[in-house]
């Protein structure tokens, strides 16, 4: 089984926040791939189904963001998922709004979210999916900047990066992470 974590903050005050655009790529499959969310265990909201034959649990994580590593460190012990068998959706600041790098393992680039995952699995060896939500501009905070809501312009970006994403991890499934980072970590027109 994969599992399919996307990294966000629990509660309708966070929906649409750029921290939760890791939920919305969980949200996105779900949609597409008729995979319901919405069974509780291990401090997270689960579903059960498949992709392009692919035996998948997504996952958002209840813990807040920085404590994600909990739920998914739970997930897989109780599941028995190698680190391989990970894909993590979260945000990334250094990218622009609607910009999507595929990575297969690496550093937690500052994110508190990926330090908890790294810290409570024990390694960096789980591919991500880093979708862009613009650089913090100078005048603003981080934990602001994070958890406030795209501007209105970004919309169509975002919608169209998360349709990205449904077609990235069927990719990411089939073929393996190098190939889907040749094929979708292609920079877009700003």
């Amino acid at each position: 089984m994969i599992l399919i974590v996307g990294l966000g903050n629990p509660g309708r005050e966070y929906a649409g926040t750029r921290h939760n655009i890791g939920f919305d790529g969980v949200t996105a499959l779900s949609d597409k791939f008729g995979i319901r969310l919405g069974t509780k265990e291990c401090e997270a909201v689960t579903g059960n189904g498949i992709i392009d034959g692919y035996k998948v649990k997504l996952v958002q994580p209840q813990t807040y963001m920085n404590n994600s590593g909990r739920s998914v460190a739970a997930l897989m012990n109780y599941y028995k998922v190698d680190v391989s068998e990970l894909l993590v959706l979260v945000d990334d600041i250094y990218q622009p709004v609607g910009q999507m790098r595929i990575r297969p393992s690496g550093s937690a680039g500052g994110h508190n979210g990926l330090k908890s995952i790294i810290s409570c699995i024990g390694s960096d060896k789980f591919a991500r999916v880093r979708l862009g939500v613009g650089e913090k501009p100078e005048q603003y905070d981080l934990a602001d900047w994070v958890l406030g809501h795209f501007a209105n312009e970004d919309e169509p970006k975002i919608r169209e990066v998360l349709g990205r994403v449904t077609e990235a991890v069927p990719e990411i499934l089939d073929k393996g992470v190098s190939e889907a980072m040749g094929k979708f970590n292609v920079r877009i027109k700003e």
